[in-house]
């Protein structure tokens, strides 16, 4: 990051939202838990609390938890109507159920006090992580973490004159990044059992994991860019022929045969954290990740500065391009019995200067403020292919029954893409099938 891209950054509302915040601040200090997912961006939050309790008086515990069992612990701690956490960190999918269950504190109220406005954010964020129901302006949460699936790409084979060369004459294209997903799969092939500096490599580490949610953000990474609509547009709940199209059936193809063609071995329930590993080990040309993942490679010493570069979502065979929303909105739980100190938590990490921050220190702000700075996009190497995957985001259900819909979907995209189970088109017709059944007993129909 720039010395002048940080200054000017966190110039703007340094003052006015200082004094406006020990305005607020209560009168009796607090002890406050934030509950979030165990990865890298929890330990910048850590961080970056540490201003917050120095101005506010509250003291910041967390509750961090591993990414494969974050769900079931969370989503059953707002169930069973558990008193750990003020404030929650929680997946896009979950502010369905946590707004019509009455687990999360409507901020409409509160926004409109502090003048807190969701047009100061990135909009796909705030329909992503805050709107319930979806596309009205109903607030659960503030955008609190921009995510997206993206590539990561060793440039430092991709420069290599002789590999350059031979991809050429093989595939008629330069190595380069891919503009399209048939573009990506060349590359894959092309790398998948190369020797380079003496080891062997492979082509893409992609999401196979069965377990929480892992193939489904994959699968659906690929699919939005074939045509997969999740329901006709003009009649809510109508699946048949948008789920399983045929535009659907060849995506959902395609991620089975870059999973057979090019996946390092032992990838069969491989999520974020595998391939990462794959990744900063040297194993894979590619890897499908969320950018939350990108400033850790930059900094790697192994694989970082002008070893790797990044790159949104491929496009489709119709032109299409979309990538998986990932992400998360920060929610005050209505069970806390400290709202009061929680909102103003709240208000404290809406500042434009707590943003600017909160980028530098490795989280993904979505305040326009700061991603829509002149300097932004050169901040970071990795910054403006953040820029371009939020333009093009699209998200999995936010239903209150979001976990069955989830269930579903992870278990028909295993059993075909993984364990290769009957053809695509079956996969597609049963989860056409299984989301009816979730949909009829919610009274959908």
């Amino acid at each position: 990051m720039t010395n002048s891209y940080v200054k000017s950054a966190l110039a703007a509302g340094v003052v006015t939202g200082l004094m406006s915040l020990a305005a607020t601040t209560s009168a009796q200090a607090e002890d406050l838990t934030l509950c979030w997912a165990a990865w890298d961006p929890a330990n910048a939050l850590v961080a970056l609390s540490k201003d917050f309790e120095a101005k506010s008086g509250h003291k910041m515990s967390f509750e961090f938890v591993p990414w494969p069992n974050f769900a079931d612990r969370m989503l059953n701690e707002l169930n069973s109507g558990g008193k750990l956490c003020d404030l929650m960190i929680g997946d896009s999918q979950w502010i369905g159920g946590a707004a019509e269950n009455g687990q999360y504190v409507k901020l409409n109220d509160f926004f409109d006090k502090e003048g807190i406005k969701m047009s100061d954010f990135i909009p796909a964020t705030v329909t992503g992580y805050s709107e319930w129901p979806k596309g009205t302006p109903n607030y659960w949460a503030l955008p609190a973490f921009g995510d997206v699936v993206g590539w990561s790409y060793r440039k430092d084979w991709f420069s290599r004159p002789e590999l350059q060369a031979e991809f050429k004459q093989k595939y008629g294209h330069d190595l380069a990044v891919p503009k399209t997903f048939e573009e990506l799969k060349h590359i894959a092939e092309f790398f998948q059992g190369r020797v380079i500096d003496g080891k062997t490599v492979y082509g893409a580490a992609i999401y196979t994991e069965r377990g929480s949610e892992g193939i489904t953000m994959g699968a659906m990474d690929v699919l939005y860019s074939y045509g997969f609509e999740y329901q006709n547009p003009d009649k809510p709940y109508d699946l048949e022929g948008f789920v399983n199209s045929e535009k659907s059936v060849k995506g959902l193809e395609f991620y089975k045969e870059l999973y057979d063609c090019c996946a390092p071995p032992g990838s069969s329930d491989a999520y974020m954290s595998e391939n990462i590993d794959a990744y900063k080990s040297g194993q894979v040309a590619l890897q499908m990740n969320f950018a939350f993942t990108w400033p850790g490679i930059n900094a790697d010493p192994n694989v970082g500065g002008d070893k790797s570069g990044y790159f949104p979502n491929p496009a489709g065979p119709d032109g299409k391009q979309f990538a998986q929303l990932g992400g998360q909105g920060i929610s005050v739980v209505a069970i806390s019995e400290k709202q009061a100190a929680a909102l103003e938590y709240i208000k404290w990490f809406a500042q434009p200067d707590v943003q600017a921050k909160w980028w530098q220190l490795g989280g993904y702000s979505a305040l326009r403020a700061v991603v829509e700075d002149p300097g932004f996009a050169k901040s970071q190497p990795y910054a403006q292919t953040f820029l371009d995957s939020m333009a093009i985001v699209k998200d999995f259900w936010a239903e209150p029954s979001y976990a069955s819909l989830l269930q579903a979907s992870q278990k028909r995209f295993h059993n075909y893409v993984i364990a290769g189970q009957g053809t695509a088109k079956d996969a597609l017709d049963g989860l056409v099938t299984d989301w009816k059944a979730i949909f009829e007993d919610e009274g959908k129909y």
